[in-house]
């Protein structure tokens, strides 16, 4: 057993995550539930596999951290890779992405997300628990901007799970580890490197946190996720994490830059055979803001609850909106969107970036298929989409 014929085994039964471990099978999450496959891995090809993905280079690394992280692109699908060490040796975690590229419309989310982005400073959080989607929701945002408007996008991803093609936007991806020695180094980098757009993988310490919402306080639209299974729960969780005597500045700091908070969990839909994105997301009115202001975390559920008129969702209504809804996107019933890639826009064919704080968002037609702005540019590398296409036919 190798790890390419894992991940084929995996992307044909339609698996989003694998899990392995010495002396184990190996189980396939395939829609929420986890399936064994195949015989015990042997220690021996669990560490000649690890040693595949972690490389001589950084063996040293993982063997003082006991964990490496990694994206790599395996058989044409573009993977998230975490090596660690456990109890009977050696374990690997794996999330294959998804190859279709994404957008608002076919992660299946909302078209009040768009509205998000259309601000050009402030903080956007996209919350909930792991494996609920929170990067490709970030990713589809992202693509937003890059498909209407000319902004400088920098990301810190650790590691980059999407890899970006300009399209309106200039867009630069640093993975922290092999571009930048962290998260708080890349944030102060990108203050100085004249950026309209921030998105800040993952939140987990305080001066991560502290140098994001000073990025969001000075001009920049920031997007960062954060672990939580409510809305509420991502603010408490963010301003908990900062010593007592400076949590009310914190408060106050994230209720000023504050643009909206978006959690998300997944729903297996039997009917379509996919899981589906089901979202709370609260915007920071008057009252969101004075309940930030004074920490009453609380009291911002009940204003989510009468704050449709502003925006707001919460998952029950939320939950009637998909009830109703009918225009699902499939990727299998769309297998052929694989085969339309656009290529690179040329130096010269980028469009000149708008100055600072005059930037104009130029709404394509999703209906317009002719013109190449309008398609959202995610996508494996090396060849991927060539080889999945293979598959396909």
């Amino acid at each position: 057993m190798t790890l390419n014929s894992l991940i084929n085994t995996a992307r044909e039964r339609g698996a989003s995550d694998i899990h392995l471990e010495s002396s184990l099978p190996a189980a396939l999450r395939i829609s929420s539930n986890l399936q064994v496959f195949g015989e015990p891995i042997a220690a021996n090809d669990m560490m000649a596999m690890a040693m595949e993905v972690v490389g001589d280079d950084c063996w040293a690394q993982f063997a003082e951290r006991g964990s490496f992280d990694q994206s790599k692109t395996i058989e044409g699908v573009r993977c998230r890779i975490n090596v660690l060490k456990t109890a009977r040796g050696l374990g690997m975690a794996i999330r294959l992405l998804s190859s279709f590229q994404a957008s608002i419309e076919r992660l299946n989310l909302h078209p009040d997300l768009k509205k998000l982005v259309a601000n050009q400073h402030g903080l956007i959080l996209v919350s909930g628990p792991t494996g609920s989607g929170k990067s490709s929701t970030m990713a589809a945002l992202i693509q937003e901007i890059n498909q209407t408007e000319s902004r400088h996008i920098i990301t810190i991803e650790q590691p980059i799970e999407y890899q970006f093609k300009p399209q309106r936007s200039f867009i630069r991806q640093r993975e922290v580890g092999r571009d930048t020695p962290s998260f708080e180094q890349a944030l102060i980098d990108a203050l100085r490197e004249d950026p309209d757009v921030l998105m800040v993988g993952e939140m987990r310490e305080p001066e991560t946190m502290r140098l994001t919402l000073n990025a969001s306080e000075t001009g920049h639209l920031v997007l960062a996720t954060i672990h939580s299974a409510s809305a509420a729960e991502a603010l408490q969780r963010m301003v908990s994490a900062f010593p007592s005597e400076i949590q009310n500045a914190i408060s106050a700091q994230l209720a000023d830059t504050l643009v909206g908070v978006v959690c998300q969990r997944l729903r297996f839909n039997p009917e379509l055979n996919i899981r589906l994105p089901e979202c709370e997301i609260l915007r920071p009115t008057h009252a969101v803001k004075n309940f930030i202001r004074r920490s009453e975390f609380h009291q911002v559920i009940s204003s989510m609850e009468t704050g449709a008129d502003h925006g707001m969702w919460t998952f029950t209504r939320y939950r009637s909106w998909m009830v109703n809804r009918r225009d699902w996107y499939v990727p299998a019933a769309h297998a052929k969107d694989l085969s339309t890639v656009d290529e690179v826009p040329r130096a010269k064919d980028m469009p000149t970036m708008a100055a600072r704080g005059v930037h104009k968002a130029v709404k394509s037609s999703p209906s317009s298929k002719a013109n190449p702005s309008g398609r959202i540019e995610i996508e494996p590398d090396d060849g991927g989409l060539e080889k999945i296409l293979k598959k396909l036919t």
